[in-house]
């Protein structure tokens, strides 16, 4: 499987680059906890300790961060999902290390991942809509094709591949509904646990 292009990087670097990851991160626990109505450029600006002016030199409005919070955290998934495949790894411990990247990426993002999710079905810009969509879609895509590699290898039996992607990854996508950092086990560890279940079954064996 090809890797993509490289990702065009940033034009922040430096102050500005931590600058903005500050305000992309509160911007996203905002917006996760208060909705994007409940939340104000005022509150943005509060929450990182800046002016409201300094807010408005990074960014033209409320909906340009909250774009690229929603946005960013779909794209950025399938990425750092991707990126941790290992190559020479057999492909059921392949499927492994997608979901429990997967519960890594939820464990560093997690608020932009609740806010992306809140987004997912309700933003009325089409075009937006559209791209997160595409990301959604690679990244299902993904897994599918992981399953299917297993199932060539002998490692899986044979299975309806849509079906079993839907059901990993309505595993993984229903953590954040429930999980409490404070509480039980890293969502890692959680996707793992997942993994034996869905591997292994829950009948003892005899």
């Amino acid at each position: 499987m090809a890797r993509p292009a490289t990702r065009i990087a940033s034009p922040e670097s430096g102050d500005g680059a931590e600058r903005m990851l500050q305000i992309l991160s509160e911007a996203a626990r905002l917006f996760a906890t208060n909705g994007y109505d409940g939340t104000s450029m005022r509150d943005i600006s509060e929450a990182c300790g800046i002016s409201k002016s300094l807010l408005y030199h990074h960014f033209t409005d409320k909906d340009e961060i909250f774009a690229k919070v929603t946005l960013g955290s779909t794209r950025e998934l399938y990425h750092f999902v991707f990126d941790r495949l290992p190559a020479d790894a057999r492909p059921s411990e392949r499927v492994r290390v997608f979901m429990t990247a997967t519960g890594e990426y939820f464990q560093r993002y997690r608020w932009a991942w609740i806010a992306s999710t809140t987004a997912f079905w309700n933003d009325p810009e089409q075009r937006r809509q559209k791209e997160r969509m595409m990301w959604r879609d690679r990244y299902e895509g993904l897994i599918r094709t992981l399953i299917e590699e297993a199932i060539e290898a002998g490692e899986f039996r044979p299975l309806d591949v849509p079906l079993t992607g839907r059901l990993i990854l309505s595993s993984l996508n229903w953590m954040h509904r429930w999980y409490k950092p404070e509480k039980g086990m890293a969502p890692p560890q959680i996707a793992d646990a997942y993994c034996d279940m869905i591997f292994n079954g829950l009948v003892a064996p005899r």
